[in-house]
């Protein structure tokens, strides 16, 4: 079976499938038996049906057929259960289907909902028998979901919570008494509880409510295909409001009264099926009611219907692909149908007030509409003046419904011819020129598929998932936020949250080519190869088309393939090296360029995965910012050799300790003792902080220092804590072990041996918010002793903590990637480890470097999402790099071989 672009056009026509069981033979299986093997024999016929049932669904039968079918099947087996209580055949008594179940829809483990209505209010005479009918039922084990209620109590209960009168809305009759259902009907129509403007407006209020809770990043990752925005609930909260203002039973009611147009119907019937196919699948797969793509639910489904991987994307990739598709188009269609409805009812009556703004457009009550249904047809060009129009009145709330209909409609004409009007691209760049809502009136051109139409390689993104731990947004999806995260530079409370970033914002001479380098870093992603090179040649491409100048187009080209320069460098290298910011200087060439680029790293950290964006990692940007604006200016201490800088930040450093009465002698007594490299990688400020230290401190006693690093941009600054103690061969894995033990993450380590063997050692921490430690003493003190404490024995390994890999991580398993480089003119080797996160990772390692006699002179701790990506800087015994290849193959088997044990833990 293959879902592909068009899902239901290979399923086999409705009405065809064979009847499970009839009532004939349902009798004839059952009336020889007793009572305790009519309950076996019942268990079994559901099993055989269900087996059927699926196998109709392996086959790729009319899901429509598979889930009505179901919902007989419970019929028949209801109505022979509760004949089984003679006393309640009477015409006082009835058993109602409501809500799914009632509808005729029912999947494999979804809850069968029952009402029980009574004539009378007092229904004493029938509880022992409706206690019987339930537990026959459970004993069958039906998932029910029932209540006993009278039909005035149903309409007390209809007014007091909306979902009650919504599922008595679809309620039909099993068996008993006919009279009772339009009784109760009549009781909890609109005329009595919920009139239509209340229901509506309690209808869209539950799907704010419910958008807003199934959108966080989880559901993202892993969407509910029934609450999830574009889900299966959205399409019922139309069928509800449209029941209850039309009384429409069905989509194609709604086409002959006029209020759906034949595509809208058609887009709703085969998105339903859809999610249908997917829901029905999750409960198969799982073995219980089951509404969440789960990763491994993902991957298992791709498979089921045929989805195969390729060169440019896993099989479980395109369908997540046509899954994300499938919402946006229903969400599209559901935001328009609802506004539609808000017009038409909750706007009744009301008097309208027109401003006209040109020939094509008026504003209607504040929405934007088109004067004539032809507008579009005799002036395809206003496909994209109505959103210019909009970005540049911030009074305009919205599109009429009517408009939004005839943007989908219409949306066609955008062609060759149509992308390389001149109108069309003025049009375009004034859009990304316009001071008001831009991103907005952006997000709502790709909602009704305008921006794919405009820009194919947008619309080739569109639901592009990658199916891994680090991206939790579909390509377009990050794309739109990237442009957002940029324009809210431009706010005046981005001067307060993104202090450096919205300054420089201010100095770009052209933000809009931000805008578009932000269209485009990640356009070519889903393609195969490298997405940065094959994005330039999308973004040249619409750069020359919209005539941009030459000296705009190569920056902005510059961009796309840049666009992951700076965030690599700030995390994987040591940004107060000079020579690395001699290069990276080099690289960016100017502070304008620099300028851009840090804009474009700041939106698209903030817009991959809101775990990313944390304190250490803006204080890391700020700081290569600053660091690259000096060397560019070649008057700072980056233009120093290494003697010179040494020498440079003795005498800052000293100058600082002086000033604070701590005496000469004894500072050249403790500065003796530090290697040359100590001096070089460290700060002035940290040089001072740790001398400090130790000169407080009694001479030869472990030392744990914990300091706060300040903040910068947004960022909270980050915890430094500083060891010094007895030089020891499994010192980093204790260490490491005793942070993960406290829950701190380690974003940075310098580790460095004094000449006296004595550990100089910093280590860069956060909480797992993603904030530093902060002034909290009682935390503090826990973090000095529990360090204090497994510092005491390095002459062993402190076994790491154990935690239970979570569930992402057992489903993904990720390779371990392990690389050892040497650079020439360095004296170090280079260890690159990249594999999926889990406690104990650095304590593990650093038991395996130090059983090799290897130590670790400094460290890069990435953390990207779920997954880290560590770099090490090692030398061997003697301080010299790892050349020999046999150590080095030592070395990296020995990495894989003890990773791959604790990410099985």
């Amino acid at each position: 079976m293959r879902l592909d672009e068009a899902p239901m056009s290979e399923s086999k026509p409705s009405n065809q499938l064979p009847q499970l069981i009839d009532k004939n033979t349902l009798n004839n299986r059952l009336v020889n038996c007793n009572s305790t093997q009519q309950i076996s024999e019942l268990r079994t016929i559901l099993a055989e049906a269900n087996s059927t049932l699926n196998r109709f669904y392996k086959q790729n039968l009319d899901i429509s057929d598979i889930v009505n079918s179901r919902a007989r099947l419970i019929d028949l087996v209801l109505e022979w259960v509760w004949c089984r209580q003679p006393g309640l055949q009477t015409n006082d008594i009835a058993l109602i289907a409501v809500g799914g179940y009632g509808r005729g829809e029912l999947m494999p483990f979804s809850d069968i909902d029952l009402l029980i209505l009574t004539k009378k209010n007092n229904n004493r005479a029938y509880k022992d028998m409706i206690a019987s009918f339930l537990a026959s039922c459970w004993d069958l084990g039906l998932n029910l979901g029932q209540s006993v209620r009278s039909v005035k109590q149903c309409a007390q209960e209809a007014r007091k919570d909306i979902t009650v009168a919504t599922a008595l809305m679809e309620s039909r009759t099993i068996i008993g008494s006919t009279q009772l259902l339009p009784l109760m009907i009549a009781a909890t129509n609109t005329n009595k509880v919920w009139p239509i403007k209340d229901f509506l407006k309690a209808k869209v209020g539950e799907q704010k409510a419910r958008h807003a809770k199934y959108h966080e990043v989880d559901y993202a990752l892993e969407p509910n295909v029934k609450n999830s925005p574009g889900g299966l609930r959205d399409i019922q909260t139309i069928a509800w409001v449209t029941k209850r203002h039309f009384g429409a039973e069905s989509f194609s009611d709604l086409t002959e009264l006029g209020f759906l147009k034949p595509s809208e119907e058609a887009m709703l019937n085969k998105g339903q099926q859809f999610l249908w196919k997917l829901r029905y699948g999750l409960h198969f797969l799982s073995g219980r009611a089951e509404d969440r793509l789960l990763f491994n639910m993902q991957r298992e489904l791709a498979e089921l219907f045929g989805y195969e991987d390729d060169k440019s994307s896993l099989g479980v990739e395109k369908l997540m692909k046509q899954y994300y598709r499938a919402v946006a188009n229903l969400r599209e269609l559901n935001d328009a149908l609802l506004q539609h409805l808000d017009e038409a009812i909750i706007q009744a009556g009301a008097r309208a007030k027109v401003v006209h703004l040109n020939k094509r457009f008026q504003i209607n009550n504040g929405y934007i509409e088109v004067i004539d249904p032809q507008i579009f047809e005799r002036f395809p060009f206003a496909l994209l003046e109505i959103f210019v129009l909009m970005a540049q009145d911030p009074d305009i709330e919205g599109i009429r419904a009517s408009t939004i209909r005839l943007l989908r409609e219409n949306r066609r004409l955008i062609d060759d011819d149509f992308r390389n009007d001149l109108r069309n691209l003025t049009l375009f760049m004034e859009l990304l020129r316009s001071p008001y809502r831009m991103t907005l009136h952006l997000r709502r051109m790709a909602r009704y598929g305008i921006l794919g139409r405009y820009l194919p390689e947008f619309g080739q993104i569109t639901g592009q998932m990658q199916h891994d731990l680090f991206h939790i947004y579909t390509v377009d999806a990050h794309t739109l936020q990237v442009v957002e995260n940029m324009h809210q530079l431009y706010r005046p409370e981005a001067e307060e949250q993104f202090p450096l970033a919205a300054e420089i914002a201010k100095q770009l001479p052209k933000p809009e080519l931000l805008y578009i380098a932000g269209l485009y870093h990640d356009i070519a992603k889903g393609r195969g190869g490298d997405h940065s090179e094959l994005g330039v040649i999308d973004a040249r491409g619409f750069c020359n088309r919209h005539r941009l100048a030459g000296w705009d187009t190569d920056l902005v080209c510059w961009l796309v393939e840049k666009h992951l320069l700076m965030s690599m460098t700030a995390q994987r290298k040591d940004i107060s090296d000079p020579t690395v910011i001699s290069e990276f200087a080099d690289l960016v060439g100017d502070k304008t360029h620099l300028n851009y680029l840090y804009a474009l790293t700041v939106a698209d950290i903030r817009a991959t995965n809101p775990e990313l964006w944390n304190s250490w990692r803006a204080s890391l940007l700020s700081q290569l910012y600053s660091n690259t604006v000096r060397a560019l200016k070649n008057d700072s201490i980056n233009s120093l050799n290494a003697t010179e800088l040494i020498s440079s930040k003795k005498f800052l450093a000293k100058k600082q300790l002086l000033f604070s009465g701590f005496p000469k002698d004894k500072i050249d007594l403790i500065w003796e003792n530090n290697p040359g490299e100590y001096f070089e990688r460290e700060s002035v400020k940290n040089i001072v902080w740790h001398t400090q230290e130790q000169l407080q401190s009694y001479p030869g006693k472990t030392l744990v220092a914990v300091m706060e690093l300040e903040a910068n941009d947004h960022s909270e600054g980050a915890t430094q804590i500083f060891i010094h103690t007895q030089d020891a061969e499994f010192l980093f894995a204790n260490t490491t072990a005793a942070f993960e033990r406290l829950r701190l993450n380690i974003v940075n380590a310098r580790i460095i041996t004094s000449l006296h063997e004595f550990c100089l050692d910093t280590y860069t921490v956060l909480e797992p918010d993603g904030k530093p430690v902060g002034e909290d003493r009682g935390r503090i003190r826990e973090i000095e002793t529990t360090l204090l404490e497994s510092l005491k024995n390095t002459a062993s390994t402190i076994t790491p903590a154990t935690y239970r890999r979570s569930r992402k991580l057992r489903y993904f398993n990720e390779p371990i990637v392990t690389k050892l480089t040497n650079t020439p003119g360095k004296g170090y080797s280079t260890l690159e480890v990249n594999c999926p996160d889990q406690p104990g990772i650095l304590a593990t390692l650093g038991k395996v470097i130090a059983d090799n006699q290897i130590r670790i002179i400094d460290a890069r701790i990435t953390t990207l999402g779920e997954r880290v990506e560590d770099i090490f800087y090692l030398k061997d015994k003697k301080g010299h790099p790892i050349l020999d290849p046999d150590i080095e193959g030592d070395l990296l088997e020995d990495i894989k071989n003890n990773l791959s044990v604790r990410l099985t833990v």
